[in-house]
């Protein structure tokens, strides 16, 4: 089969479609013909040497896809040969096929695209497992969304509205801060424009955010505890601001019982991405298939393109989900 390699760890010109050995399912196993698979940031951090997959996973890059089941291994009875899934990946997206534990595919709807559902696994579950798993969402809640136009924070943006609690969101220009504004949430901040504690006061008439989604990390954590609530919670997801915090006061998470909570998603256990995606189906699933929330995409790069499109991604201009078509 075909895939994307990486010559040497680098930009993206280190990146090239050549053959590799197809991949067998084993028992309990599934091989996908994928058809669409998406980038995401761990992608260009694994191209440079800096994010090695889990042990055992693939090296390809990847972590997502949609396709169709092209075999099945011992044991499977959950889905056949044609069936259209899609599922969250250790690694191996970027290639013709792959092999996914039959517990981790989810059957998209027919009103969903490929590109769709290659657009959805890693934004919606990373939104789903720190919205609900982590951080305990709760109808009437207010949650700041830093990066509100990037992948998660679109489906974290739709995730909320959808149970019933409210969003307001960072992002880098008026037409990132429209597009989230679009999806539901109900009120934007560009961060050029400086701090945001004083927006978030606003908006929640000085009480905070009950909850913080930051992809940012160092540059903004004296800011995200000034705007959390009594009782907030502060999702880190990423370090794209630094990752030391100095000269902290630990007296004020003790005095208004604050948590710092550090997640991610790749590095779970096998049966957690299970119960999660399964947890995500039953929440979510039927307002997918309905069109009550979406994945949003930005572009559609064919993967002898890769080269431009982690290009594209590394200029940060995206406003949501970049996805690569699969060519046979």
């Amino acid at each position: 089969m075909k895939a994307v390699l990486i010559r040497e760890f680098g930009g993206p010109e280190v990146l090239h479609i050549g053959e590799i050995e197809t991949p067998v399912p084993g028992a309990g196993e599934v091989l996908v013909r994928v058809r669409a698979t998406a980038l995401n940031r761990a992608d260009l951090l694994q191209r440079r040497g800096f994010y090695p997959p889990p042990k055992g996973a693939s090296e390809i890059l990847g972590l997502e896809m949609a396709g169709e089941v092209a075999q099945v291994g011992e044991g499977v009875t959950s889905v056949a040969v044609g069936d259209r899934v899609y599922a969250l990946l250790p690694g191996g997206g970027y290639a013709q096929y792959v092999t996914v534990p039959a517990g981790m595919l989810m059957k998209l709807p027919d009103s969903l695209t490929f590109a769709q559902g290659a657009a959805i696994p890693e934004a919606f579950l990373t939104a789903y497992l720190n919205l609900f798993s982590l951080a305990k969402l709760a109808p009437g809640d207010t949650v700041l969304v830093h990066a509100g136009a990037s992948g998660v924070g679109t489906s974290a943006i739709q995730l909320i509205r959808l149970a019933g609690a409210t969003s307001i969101v960072t992002a880098g220009s008026s037409v990132k801060l429209e597009r989230c504004l679009s999806l539901g949430a109900s009120a934007g901040w560009d961060y050029h424009d400086g701090s945001f504690v004083p927006f978030v006061e606003e908006q929640t008439d000085g009480r905070g955010a009950d909850i913080i989604l930051d992809f940012i990390g160092a540059s903004y954590f004296e800011d995200n505890i000034r705007a959390l609530a009594v009782d907030g919670r502060l999702l880190l997801i990423g370090t794209m601001g630094g990752t030391e915090v100095q000269n902290v006061n630990l007296g004020t998470l003790l005095a208004r019982r604050l948590q710092v909570i550090g997640t991610a998603l790749r590095s779970r256990s096998l049966a957690t991405k299970i119960e999660l995606s399964q947890a995500f189906q039953t929440f979510a699933g039927d307002a997918l298939a309905r069109g009550e929330i979406a994945p949003v995409i930005d572009s559609v790069f064919d993967w002898r393109e890769v080269q431009d499109a982690h290009r594209y991604m590394e200029e940060n201009k995206n406003i949501g989900k970049i996805v690569l078509s699969i060519a046979d």
